[in-house]
């Protein structure tokens, strides 16, 4: 059964007038009572009708691209190509055909904020929800997940993961690519391994996020093979992703172990701050120490050595999610599709080779 304005307003004990105010969020009203009205919002689940309130099943031209932080290139990349395929080409009348309106949503990597940005986005029955980056290991937030996006496909919103692993417990997605993260991080730990090295460091990033946990497994798997795996909890520091992490992780790093010859950073710019702990440390990059990245983000390339690491095809994922979005393209066989990294060997990394 629907969920009516009127049935908030009883559960909220005030006026249906009350809660639209505090929907609408244009008069104001008591924190005490705005929360009541949310609480019972959440627990009714109640969806505002947006301009699409006359069509009850109908989707709006609303587009949503949930990323952790947009001023990151990896997730800018992505957000951008995707968006270019739901916002269109446009043909210079500025008039609108086929098209949505693509907005972006940034969590801050606030698994609460997700979730409030994907009921947003269903209380404007948004036609499509992009969600980009990798998901939080948690399982009661997963299952919030699957719950909520469950929601909205049953809406009519198709659902896309870009650069995140399927959703245990929920067949709400449309497609998922995922990317090769752990098959990356394998071919660039063997790199190193190849030129000699035996004692390599990794900054890793946050705990509990997949990302971090398939680009590690991958580093430990190669590490394993070449039976170089020992104490590595004492050769891995967690961290943001980000490059003060990097600083910070990679400083701790060659205190703990001062005899690491190589660094593996969980991306490019926790590298970059690597490069300059290690700089500061008086060493050199790479004859006293190799430093290497992953994902090939634009300013790899022009670091001082240009920095090895593993290359993503960021923005043609985001342009195939942007697609799917729209039904522009088919869906995968089976809904999910691996896409694959590749190393790329720069100035960064090299010595030592030993024999």
């Amino acid at each position: 059964m629907t969920v009516t304005l009127a049935d908030v307003a009883a559960r909220a004990r005030v006026s249906p007038a009350t809660v639209s105010r505090v929907l609408n969020g244009n008069y104001p009203v008591a924190s005490s009572t705005r929360e009541r009205v949310l609480r019972a919002v959440d627990d009714l689940d109640y969806v505002l009708n947006g301009p699409a309130s006359s069509l009850a099943a109908a989707t709006s031209d609303l587009v949503g691209i949930l990323v952790n932080d947009i001023a990151d290139p990896f997730f800018g990349i992505m957000a951008g190509a995707a968006q270019s395929e739901i916002g269109g080409p446009g043909d210079g009348t500025g008039r609108a055909g086929g098209e949505k309106l693509a907005v972006v949503c940034n969590t801050g990597g606030s698994p609460g904020r997700e979730l409030t940005y994907l009921t947003l986005l269903q209380r404007q029955r948004a036609a499509a929800v992009v969600l980009t980056g990798g998901a939080l290991e948690d399982p009661a937030h997963q299952a919030a997940m699957a719950v909520k996006l469950a929601k909205l496909a049953d809406a009519g919103t198709r659902i896309v993961f870009c650069g995140r692993p399927p959703l245990p417990g929920t067949d709400a997605v449309v497609a998922a690519l995922t990317f090769d993260n752990r098959g990356g991080a394998r071919r660039l730990t063997e790199h190193l391994i190849a030129l000699g090295h035996r004692r390599i460091g990794y900054v890793a990033g946050p705990l509990e996020r997949t990302t971090t946990r398939h680009r590690l497994e991958g580093h430990r798997e190669a590490m394993k093979a070449a039976g170089l795996y020992g104490d590595e909890e004492n050769v891995t520091v967690h961290g943001p992703y980000d490059r003060s992490s990097g600083y910070d992780a990679t400083l701790e790093l060659l205190r703990r172990e001062p005899d690491v010859t190589a660094v593996v950073a969980a991306n490019d710019t926790v590298a970059l701050g690597a490069c300059a702990a290690v700089r500061e440390r008086g060493l050199r990059i790479p004859e006293d120490v190799s430093v290497a990245g992953f994902d090939d983000l634009p300013f790899s390339v022009d670091a001082v050595p240009a920095l090895t690491t593993v290359r993503l095809p960021l923005f043609e994922a985001g342009a195939r999610a942007g697609r799917l979005a729209m039904g522009k393209e088919t869906p995968p066989a089976g809904g999910t599709a691996t896409i694959a990294a590749e190393l790329m060997e720069r100035g960064s990394t090299a010595p030592p080779r030993v024999g």
